[in-house]
């Protein structure tokens, strides 16, 4: 394949596949729009209009901005691959350092921080603008940087090891570098999820145990029903950033934690926390944790294996903007440009977490009451302000969990 060719088709995907989420949001906005002044029946006893009004606003304005940011990230792709952006910062690490491997990290160093600074705008946009808007942002402008510098902290110490391990094997380990990188990446990412909910986690939030007697009982029995062990309750002060609430385990093995948002213990009762917390319980029972890393780290071994086969041909670097062909830019312009080409997994990757909700739901309903899960799902959509309305083949390509009529009809049909 000759660079040029392979140049007009990355431009062409990347045209389509940005003209497709236009696309498809353009259809969520008009199926919003059509369905805003009247409550699904399904749920007319329950949110009164002004909230379901309030979701599809909510909904639509962060779709719309969330176009904008398309555009964007296109543009932004272009500008690093196709018109040399890439190039231009290597040139300048080649300057700065005379070692291959610093030359590397530099340059896929200064592609991050540059890519972060440039889409900072549209963080605080969406946190401060929309997110404020529609009463759901608590965060402070203080608190955004303290933890965007946390974030840039615990990044760089986890992150540069691993990115200087990575480089290293690629040029020393031979034709089955790839192998060797896979291996890396697991044990890093198992290591992450060990570490994540006590020394992470911590950096960012407080977690304290959960003091509610009566409902610590519930919960304790609930965990012995389902041989779920766990090293505590804890609830997170998720109110000092945003008014979402939610639940989720974190951890592996015994570091295994389950988290309760302070605004969802606040919404709900003892009953729908257990029921919520079934849920949960559902997809630890049926394996889907072990099951999503399974299939991540068998992608992954794919990607490396593919771009191994790419790094060898002059055509990958020269179509995508790079003159001066190296393992750290083979990288770097691997998993740029791999979101674009492999657009088409993200609905296949959603149906498979969408499945894996029904599941956890019909485990929960064999634990606590379907009708209390119901009611949590309820209060929680309309807290959260999440639509009960999507389009459908919008959910179909970007929604984990399944619509909320239809999943809350098929919980009513158990």
């Amino acid at each position: 394949m000759s660079a040029s060719l392979f140049t007009s088709i990355f431009i062409v995907t990347l045209a389509l596949t940005t003209l497709a989420k236009f696309w498809l949001a353009r259809r969520h906005l008009a199926h919003i729009a059509a369905h805003r002044n009247q409550v699904p029946d399904a749920f007319r006893e329950q949110i009164p209009l002004a909230s379901h009004q309030k979701a599809a606003d909510y909904t639509s304005a962060k779709t719309r901005f969330s176009m904008l940011g398309m555009l964007f990230d296109a543009a932004l792709l272009l500008l690093f691959t196709v018109a040399g952006g890439i190039q231009l910062i290597a040139n300048l690490s080649q300057g700065w350092f005379s070692q291959p491997l610093m030359q590397g990290m530099a340059t896929i160093v200064i592609v991050l921080i540059l890519s972060s600074l440039l889409e900072a705008p549209f963080n605080l946009y969406r946190t401060f603008a929309i997110e404020a808007r529609f009463g759901f942002n608590n965060m402070t402008f203080k608190l955004y940087l303290a933890d965007a510098l946390k974030g840039l902290l615990v990044g760089a110490v986890l992150g540069l090891p691993l990115l200087a391990g990575v480089l290293w094997l690629m040029g020393r380990m031979g034709e089955y570098w790839w192998l060797y990188v896979w291996g890396v990446w697991v044990v890093f990412n198992l290591l992450i999820l060990f570490i994540y909910p006590t020394f992470i986690a911590p950096l960012f939030n407080k977690f304290n145990p959960l003091k509610d007697e009566a409902m610590k009982a519930r919960i304790e029995a609930l965990l012995t029903r389902c041989g779920f062990t766990t090293s505590g309750l804890f609830v997170m002060d998720g109110s000092k950033r945003s008014a979402h609430g939610n639940a989720y385990f974190t951890g592996f093995g015994k570091t295994k934690r389950i988290v309760f948002f302070d605004t969802l213990l606040a919404r709900l009762n003892i009953s729908e926390v257990e029921a919520v917390l079934a849920h949960e319980l559902g997809h630890f029972k049926h394996r889907h944790v072990m099951k999503r890393i399974a299939s991540t780290f068998a992608m992954s071994l794919g990607f490396l294996w593919l771009l191994a086969i790419l790094m060898k041909t002059s055509w990958f670097y020269q179509g995508l903007g790079v003159s001066t062909p190296s393992t750290a830019l083979a990288l770097l312009l691997f998993f740029m440009v791999m979101p674009v080409l492999g657009f088409l997994l993200g609905p296949v990757m959603s149906a498979y977490s969408r499945k894996h909700e029904f599941e956890a739901d019909a485990y929960a309903v064999k634990q606590t009451s379907a009708g209390d899960l119901v009611n949590a799902l309820v209060k929680l959509y309309q807290d959260n302000a999440a639509t009960l309305t999507p389009d459908p083949l919008y959910s179909k390509f970007y929604d984990s969990h399944p619509p909320a009529a239809v999943r809350i009809a098929n919980l009513q049909s158990t």
